[in-house]
């Protein structure tokens, strides 16, 4: 029997200019990579739309820096969730159109999620913690 509290997914929270930009994003990869496009369309379209200039403390955005944690390994890391033009592992920016930093958007610190990698493997990975760009 299925766990239904491990498959229910955990409520997001998004800025509207972000929502609207990961949109755009999410429309024009569909075509280059689409199964992390579809998940990111579908993660953004689940998500609480809040006023940009209301404050997200705490919640995964753009340019946010994230320490989560791979729940198979038990490993964590730091990142930055970027744009695509802006990633670069090698400095932990990570793109939001990979299937990692698609999971990320939105989350809240404490917050944890299952999803697939586009060969099907499952990942789960939970955020510890949050910082919002200066």
């Amino acid at each position: 029997m299925i766990n239904p509290a491990r498959t229910q997914l955990p409520p997001i929270r998004i800025r509207q200019t972000d929502f609207e930009r990961l949109a755009q994003l999410a429309e024009a990869a569909a075509a280059t990579a689409p199964s992390t496009a579809e998940f990111l369309a579908d993660e953004i379209e689940r998500a609480t739309l809040v006023p940009d200039t209301a404050p997200l403390a705490g919640v995964v955005g753009m340019d946010s820096e994230v320490i989560f944690r791979d729940d198979a390994t038990g490993l964590q890391k730091q990142v930055t969730l970027v744009y695509p033009k802006s990633a670069d592992i090698e400095a932990g920016r990570i793109s939001v159109l990979t299937p990692i930093g698609a999971a990320l958007i939105g989350l809240s610190a404490g917050q944890a999620i299952s999803f697939a990698t586009p060969s099907g493997e499952r990942k789960s990975l939970t955020v510890l913690e949050v910082r919002q760009p200066n």
